[in-house]
């Protein structure tokens, strides 16, 4: 898709399972998923599709997110990151920018491959506060440390919302990580939000009160994610999150009220 003369593809790279019901819910409604059955399979599990976005913008070849890499662990399986890559003619070589919207493991997994940078030409950014909570905290985990570590001399960390190539900003959006940061893509009076893991699925849109066990700030997280639902509802905005179905693009629209997510064909 296009948002003015700027080309965002999604790069596909696998797929998530969990079960609906233990990672995302409304605390006070037992069976809150009921009302949204056709999100889930016949045995309640939540599929998460993985990857990235390829954004062009002037001569600036942008990776959002990095996918979950080659793991398969029954539960998170990728591999096909660098092949969706290609089928959009771009190689390692040609990306200039890695951006994260955040360091979970399922984000940086084709950032480092044993030990090595995989876009060695690429210069990487993410918020300084994800960098140190997720790499130079005391209580850091070890196997992220691992991953993010050989990216440190190629890396560039923000602390302030701003531009990182034309037409591609970022917006802090601390909750479901300390620098969580939604990338606001934009070129005239067009706009796309890349919103990462602000929203895990099409429900967050719809509903208020929803909380994912995956957020380190629940409140926080919840808040962000209703401002930025309630920004873009009734406009021409276009918004996708990190793991919508087919890392499809969508609008927010409301009804009597009610948001809605009427996800682009």
């Amino acid at each position: 898709m296009k948002v003015g003369a700027i080309e965002i593809a999604p790069i596909l790279d696998g797929v998530g399972r969990e079960p609906a019901a233990e990672v995302l819910t409304r605390p006070d409604v037992p069976d809150a998923w009921a009302c949204h059955s056709e999100l889930l399979d016949e045995h309640g599990t939540l599929h998460l599709d993985l990857g990235g976005f390829l954004v062009r913008t002037r001569d600036r070849v942008v990776l959002v997110d990095a996918g979950v890499g080659t793991i398969d662990n029954g539960k998170y399986a990728g591999g096909r990151f660098l092949d969706s890559l290609r089928a959009q003619g771009v190689g390692p070589d040609d990306v200039t920018d890695v951006v994260f919207t955040h360091l979970h493991f399922d984000h940086v997994g084709w950032a480092t491959a044993k030990g090595e940078v995989v876009f060695p030409r690429a210069t990487y950014r993410v918020h300084a506060a994800d960098w140190a909570h997720f790499v130079e905290s005391p209580d850091a985990e070890p196997g992220a440390v691992r991953k993010l570590s050989p990216l440190l001399s190629r890396l560039e960390t923000f602390d302030t919302d701003g531009e990182l190539a034309p037409g591609l900003s970022a917006r802090h959006t601390p909750g479901h990580t300390p620098g969580s940061t939604v990338y606001v893509v934009s070129d005239g009076d067009r706009r796309a939000l890349l919103l990462g893991d602000v929203a895990h699925s099409v429900v967050e849109l719809h509903e208020r009160d929803w909380e994912a066990v995956f957020d380190v700030d629940p409140v926080a997280a919840a808040a962000v994610r209703n401002a930025l639902a309630d920004e873009v509802a009734d406009s021409t905005d276009l918004v996708v999150g990190a793991h919508f179905p087919g890392l499809r693009f969508g609008r927010v629209v409301t009804t009597s009220g009610h948001r809605t997510f009427h996800q682009l064909t």
